[in-house]
């Protein structure tokens, strides 16, 4: 083994350890593993398991090969254990995000694939399981994901999703149009062939189409999930859809008059939910039919606050990250945005965090993502904390928060025997905050590092190492 020297600024040398010399990452990747020890003992720190539970204050975890051997408080440490006293932090399940890209908006209409960039972003965001729900590229993720795999990328374990089914009318250039159900059924069956587990079903897809994509899939045991409008969601419910993108604020259902299998234009579906009661029976009894179909939803708040007059601007650090035409492109949107007046997401913003909320109360399973899409803005490494900040915002609880985040996703996933949550067996993943999720709200975003399968990557290497590339690719 060898030691890995580390600037002042990055403090907390003591915490990253040493990490070994042989890795098929190639430079500057490897020199970013702070961490990768046989048998390691992560000692008293505050530790947040995902379950939703409590944490437990001066616990210890310890990490075998890859995977959880032990943790509590009170546990036995092997003489042979390389031990890290962690006192001041915090640890909590890799997160696994369910509607994330990897593309990002070069300008209107046009998403360009940052396949170096985002996969090293997302583990220093702490994303270790990431959902690529709709893809631009399928072929490149496919790739990447079998790089991931075999050690030669640092990145997320990824699901990856098919294009994105839409109907005929045209979204953007990149997007597939189907027209026929026996269209769907085939390139379901093309995606499938290569590897993709996942489906998403777009807008101005008709009911006819949506049935044979959840047909199609369902044949083959993977899961469909969709950002609609044509279909409401009571529709795709009875349709088996498995899962539906954006909380409730992309719903039609409530939409006077829609038509079947027509979308609304004019910015009808927002001024119908902006005129919908929070607490409305209906959207009570939607949510109720959702849950009674097992039709679990994924909230992606971030992407809806770059809509929203009065909200924060996109952190500096991550604006850095941004080559200079695109932080100039977000910097010149989000002002216009910041300046509107009147605008429905301000009405409509603080509902869709109400809806989620009555969604986890009443039983249902909340997933989450952050949609790099829109203007920009939403931006892989920072994105992934957002999200739950937001959660937090729309009232749950930080264990409830950083559930949705973690086990909620696994068990959507179909793998939360493996990640997810922390428990004995389970692969480490993990993700260190600076100081204590219990008492300090900052701490969220206060990552030192984010392990996979045992092995850390420090997120300030990570982040320095994507600095002004992210558009460069």
């Amino acid at each position: 083994m060898r030691s890995i020297a580390r600037p002042a600024a990055l403090v907390l040398a003591g915490l990253l350890g040493v990490a070994r010399a042989a890795s098929p990452l190639p430079a500057p990747l490897a020199d970013t593993v702070v961490l990768d020890e046989p048998l390691l003992a992560l000692t008293h720190v505050e530790l947040w398991d995902g379950s939703g539970a409590p944490p437990l204050r001066d616990a210890t975890l310890l990490v075998r090969q890859g995977r959880i051997a032990a943790l509590g408080v009170g546990v036995a440490i092997p003489k042979e254990a390389k031990v890290l006293d962690l006192s001041g932090h915090s640890l909590s399940p890799g997160f696994v995000m369910v509607h994330e890209h990897l593309f990002y908006p070069l300008n209107r209409g046009s998403y360009g694939a940052m396949f170096n960039s985002f996969p090293t972003l997302y583990i220093a965001g702490g994303a270790t399981t990431v959902r690529t729900a709709g893809s631009m590229s399928p072929y490149a993720d496919l790739n990447l994901q079998a790089d991931i795999a075999a050690g030669r990328m640092i990145g997320p374990d990824l699901d990856v999703t098919a294009p994105f089914f839409n109907g005929v009318v045209p979204f953007v250039m990149q997007v597939p149009r189907v027209g026929s159900a026996e269209q769907v059924r085939e390139q379901v069956g093309y995606w499938a062939g290569l590897g993709a587990t996942s489906y998403k079903g777009y807008m101005t897809l008709k009911r006819e189409h949506l049935a044979a994509l959840v047909e199609a899939a369902h044949a083959r045991g993977h899961k469909v999930t969709a950002h609609l409008c044509g279909v409401s969601y009571r529709e795709a419910a009875d349709l088996g859809i498995d899962n539906l993108e954006h909380g409730f604020v992309v719903a039609s259902d409530f939409v006077e008059g829609k038509l079947p299998d027509q979308c609304p234009g004019g910015g009808k579906v927002e001024a119908a939910l902006a005129a919908l009661p929070v607490d409305s029976p209906a959207m009570a009894a939607l949510q109720r039919h959702l849950i009674e179909r097992k039709v679990a939803v994924t909230s992606t708040l971030t992407i809806f606050e770059t809509y929203t007059p009065g909200r924060p601007i996109a952190p500096k650090a991550a604006l850095e990250l941004l080559s200079p035409d695109l932080r100039e492109n977000y910097l010149s949107r989000w002002s216009m945005v910041a300046g509107q007046a009147g605008s429905v997401w301000s009405t409509l913003f603080p509902k869709a965090m109400a809806w989620e909320k009555q969604f986890v109360e009443a039983g249902g399973l909340l997933l989450a993502g952050t949609d790099p899409t829109g203007y920009g803005g939403v931006i892989a490494g920072f994105s992934n904390v957002r999200e739950l900040e937001l959660l937090e915002e729309a009232g749950l609880s930080r264990a409830q928060a950083l559930r949705v985040g973690t086990l909620n996703g696994a068990v959507y996933l179909g793998r939360d025997r493996e990640v997810g949550s922390l428990a004995v067996g389970k692969r480490a993943d993990l993700v260190l905050f600076k100081g204590s999720l219990a008492t300090e709200p900052g701490a969220l975003r206060q990552i030192v590092w984010t392990m996979k399968a045992g092995v850390a990557y420090d997120r300030a290497r990570l982040l320095q190492l994507n600095r002004g590339k992210v558009g460069l690719e």
